[in-house]
């Protein structure tokens, strides 16, 4: 058995391999879960300011697969594949993004938490990648934090904002 260092944990061991972020939205759990869920909700919001998302499949449920393309402003199609691990409405989404054929080769894993305060609903994001250097490189290259900030900022598919 491997002895353990009180001083870490599994969470502080992947702290250079993820990107977190957290939000409260002023909507009902039930709601912003169909949000992240719904197809038809998805081109609404998803994505970095100035992107445009086609959705082609969503199938939420465990080994369900979700395609999807976000064109950035320059006209570049970026193509995405995500494979759903764990889905537990309204509570919890996992999921790996897996690279489509011809795209470049970035894999990690997500977890969304759904928390119900209230009445609102605070959304916690975690992606984690293999190594540091992965994580890094989504980062520089595709401004990953600064979508995902932007992402969880937009306004809702029903016109009102969801940010408190």
């Amino acid at each position: 058995m491997a002895a353990s260092n009180p001083g870490t944990s599994p969470a502080s061991d992947s702290a250079d391999r993820e990107i977190v972020a957290t939000r409260l939205f002023d909507a009902p759990r039930e709601l912003v879960f169909e949000a992240w869920t719904n197809l038809k909700h998805i081109p609404h919001w998803w994505g970095p300011k100035g992107f445009a998302t086609t959705v082609h499949e969503m199938d939420v449920r465990p080994g369900g697969v979700w395609r999807l393309t976000m064109r950035g402003p320059d006209g570049r199609d970026y193509k995405n594949r995500i494979v759903f691990i764990e889905v537990a409405k309204p509570e919890r989404l996992v999921y790996k993004h897996q690279p489509e054929p011809g795209s470049e080769p970035v894999s990690f894993q997500t977890t969304v938490t759904f928390v119900e305060c209230g009445g609102k609903t605070e959304v916690t994001v975690r992606m984690l990648f293999p190594s540091a250097q992965a994580r890094d490189h989504v980062v520089k290259t595709y401004g990953a934090i600064d979508g995902l900030h932007v992402g969880l900022g937009v306004r809702s598919p029903h016109g009102s904002s969801w940010r408190s």
